[in-house]
């Protein structure tokens, strides 16, 4: 029996969300197949092996269950545990990553098992840190597939100035989204409508990473695609479509704490636009070197255009989140999914 291991927490903004992805995954993932154990990174990055109640992870008890702590032997390639000298190390087959945002999701985590040579779910170290800077995505996607993109601008901390505003209005105009480049689950992203707002919502971008991004807001309907890879072999689930309630974008409190956002699977967009916007997502998919599974995001326009938004190499796995519900839509569930994802890993 493989032994996997489901990788919680973490050091980024979407600490909380990773504990509710992580609880679904062991919730659902096949123990008469597996060998499942769980593994938790605390908010200052240390790990430890969890040996306690999993129902206490999403409510972010599990800190104060039993646990151990963890170390990484790079001559042995393995995790370790130490108790009165003695180590004993973990055997284990897969690494499943359930954490959002920095230190996982931008290639850090995946580099470390690949110098281990632990296998692991997901994109590589190089694609996931690509993905992960919406500014590079999108120039990569701009030259190897040419889907249209909302105009932007890149603002860094340490060139920052007032003059960056009239910049922006000049070349981006109001109404406005200021996001920080390498994030995810829309933390610290602002709609900005005023001057007198601007200043405000970049420093809360910045507070989440050095370089920001300036965009125009698109008007439309927010359309997702699920993609699945094995071995060479691409799944990709109807489109989604996100109708976030009346919320000015679907931020974080409305993807993870509010119920006021819905979906619509497949998306109430033409034919011809979920076959379209399927392939576009494939396409995007492999101009990233993505590999195991990634969201690609569009805007569908009243005029008929599909517009990029951006690609997330580690979505979200909540019960509410539309990865998941897409690939259900397929025909493939949420069991199935992982067994799949690990079976490509392994």
């Amino acid at each position: 029996m493989k032994t996997v291991a489901i990788l919680f927490g973490g050091r980024s903004s979407e600490y909380e969300v990773s504990l509710v992805s992580a609880t679904g995954a062991y919730t659902n993932i096949d123990k008469s197949k597996y060998n499942v154990i769980l593994i938790g990174i605390t908010r200052k990055g240390r790990f430890f092996l969890y040996r306690d109640d999993p129902d206490l992870i999403p409510s972010d008890r599990w800190t104060d269950g039993e646990k151990t702590p963890l170390s990484l032997d790079l001559a042995e390639g393995k995790l370790y545990t130490e108790s009165s000298g003695v180590r004993e190390y973990l055997d284990i087959d897969v690494i499943l990553p359930m954490i959002h945002g920095k230190f996982c999701e931008d290639g850090t985590i995946q580099g470390m098992f690949a110098v281990t040579g632990i296998p692991f779910v997901g994109c590589d170290c190089q694609s996931s840190a690509v993905c992960m800077d919406k500014d590079v995505t999108k120039t990569i996607v701009h030259e190897k597939v040419g889907v249209k993109q909302a105009r932007s601008l890149v603002l860094k901390k340490d060139e920052y100035s007032a003059d960056c505003l009239s910049i922006c209005e000049n070349q981006i105009g109001y109404p406005m989204f200021v996001k920080p480049s390498r994030a995810g689950s829309s933390v610290g992203v602002a709609k900005v409508k005023t001057p007198e707002s601007f200043a405000s919502a970049v420093e809360a971008a910045f507070r989440e990473d050095c370089k920001v991004l300036v965009e125009e807001a698109i008007t439309g309907r927010e359309v997702e695609v699920a993609v699945l890879e094995e071995k060479g072999k691409y799944t990709v689930a109807h489109p989604a479509e996100i109708d976030n309630g009346g919320a000015e974008f679907y931020d974080y409190d409305t993807k993870y704490v509010t119920n006021t956002s819905s979906f619509y699977i497949p998306a109430r967009i033409p034919e011809s636009a979920q076959e379209k916007v399927r392939k576009l997502a494939e396409s995007i998919f492999r101009a990233l070197d993505c590999t195991g599974f990634a969201r690609v995001d569009f805007f569908y326009t009243p005029e008929g255009e599909l517009v990029f938004n951006e690609i997330n190499t580690l979505p979200g796995f909540t019960p509410i989140s539309m990865y998941p519900k897409m690939m259900i839509n397929e025909g493939i569930s949420y069991s199935e999914l992982l067994d799949r994802l690990i079976q490509t890993a392994l």
